[in-house]
């Protein structure tokens, strides 16, 4: 006679109960909590865990937050990696989310007890950032961005054909554009696109003239296009704007980067408005940055559509926090020393010999990514192991992506913070006491 493994699984209310588990069901919630608890205890009746295991395996298994985001650590080598949440924040960026996630002063004057501008201290911060720039609005992204300008000044919108552009997941540009109830005066041709092609274009339903930096792909060989220096003194006197999508939001120019437009020098060059995202090379929280000319960032701020596209608290925060805080990491690891990357590379490859793993420190190629600078290589420095820990690294307690390349798996020190070279080296070795 065998006794029945049910009778052996401790009681759903008792593990409740117990003091740690009940801290967690106060920071958690109930409701994942329990879901925890019943999950071990059917492992329990399966038999692939023992009683005594129960209070000890739901803590171990449940997660930091009551959310199903899992950090990650990013050994791709991609700096702004678009599916692994692009610009990772800075501590003070974070200290700001927890700061303003209450309540704020986000749109009231402590002094008068009135009514303030929206996130009056991250506008500030862009304009201080960008001095060109007379004005300035954020919204949900550089997507939403463009569709207010569509929307707002309406019309037709004279762009380059070659600047008809595709980006991520198949959102298409022109499509965006069109949806806003503006139609599309395409001039040039897909390679080359001339100044007369644009002045040409101009009417009385004229409502802007777009440059959308084609940030993804690199057209060479024979081909033309216009700059907005060039656009800028053309379109004086007309009434029509000049606005530049620039995409990645780099502040000023970088010496790494000198092919990448940044918002100073667009404005400086005759641009009314430039926009950009927040969470690429400027290192920030997803947002669609707007700057320029004062009169026409009003126009924008006034219109309907502004307040559905419109930031939060935290956002501004974050914002406000990579502008005026220390360098962001995206700043960091672009900025990065290939001889400190090779000594990491090396002391990480060290470690997990010493653990049993066969791990080679190797010479790598990094790339900014999120469409900035496509076809730009950094040089970096990775830790190579055996094919085999690519997938595992992925499902580990603290994942871990890298890639594949010759056959082995590479774990990029360029896109990965210093301080989480030991959380590489705990993940790596998790997965390598599982096959011992």
């Amino acid at each position: 006679m065998t006794t029945d493994p049910r009778r052996a699984v401790p009681r759903t209310d008792a593990v409740l109960a117990e003091p740690e588990v009940a801290a967690a069901v106060a920071r958690l919630g109930r409701d994942l909590v329990k879901a925890a608890v019943q999950s071990v205890q059917q492992r329990v009746r399966d038999g692939g865990l023992g009683p005594d295991d129960v209070v000890a395996t739901v803590l171990r298994e449940l997660p930091g937050t009551a959310s199903s985001l899992s950090p990650v650590l990013n050994a791709t080598g991609v700096l702004v990696h678009t599916n692994l949440g692009r610009a990772p924040l800075s501590a003070a960026a974070v200290d700001a989310v927890v700061a303003a996630s209450g309540t704020t002063d986000v749109e009231l004057d402590l002094g008068t007890g009135r009514r303030g501008p929206r996130g009056a201290g991250a506008l500030d911060a862009l304009l201080a950032a960008v001095p060109a720039a007379e004005a300035a609005i954020v919204v949900n992204n550089c997507a939403a961005a463009l569709a207010l300008v569509a929307t707002a000044f309406g019309g037709e919108l004279v762009i380059a054909r070659g600047e008809l552009v595709e980006i991520g997941d198949g959102f298409r540009i022109p499509e965006l554009l069109v949806s806003t109830g503006a139609r599309l005066r395409e001039v040039g041709t897909t390679n080359r696109a001339a100044l007369a092609d644009y002045t040409a274009a101009l009417g009385p339903d004229t409502g802007a003239v777009l440059k959308v930096h084609p940030s993804n792909f690199v057209v060479r060989g024979f081909t033309r296009a216009v700059d907005v220096a060039e656009l800028a003194p053309a379109l004086a006197g007309t009434g029509v704007p000049l606005v530049a999508d620039v995409g990645s939001g780099l502040l000023r120019p970088h010496p790494l980067l000198p092919d990448e437009p940044d918002l100073q020098t667009t404005l400086a060059a005759g641009a009314d408005l430039v926009l950009c995202s927040g969470d690429k090379l400027l290192g920030g929280p997803q947002a669609g940055i707007v700057l320029g000319r004062a009169d026409l960032v009003q126009r924008l701020r006034r219109h309907p559509l502004y307040r559905a596209l419109r930031v939060d608290k935290t956002t501004l925060a974050a914002l406000e926090a990579t502008l005026r805080g220390p360098v962001p990491p995206v700043r960091a690891m672009l900025d990065a020393d290939l001889t400190g990357l090779r000594s990491r590379a090396a002391a990480v490859a060290e470690a997990l010999r010493t653990a049993g793993v066969a791990a080679e420190a190797v010479p790598a190629t990094a790339r900014v990514g999120g469409g900035g600078a496509p076809e730009f290589e950094l040089p970096s420095a990775a830790v190579a192991l055996d094919a085999r820990f690519a997938e595992p690294l992925r499902r580990g307690s603290r994942p871990v992506v890298g890639y594949l390349e010759s056959g082995r798996t590479l774990l990029d020190l360029r896109s990965l913070a210093p301080d989480d070279d030991a959380r590489l080296v705990a993940a790596v070795r998790e997965v390598a006491d599982r096959w011992t």
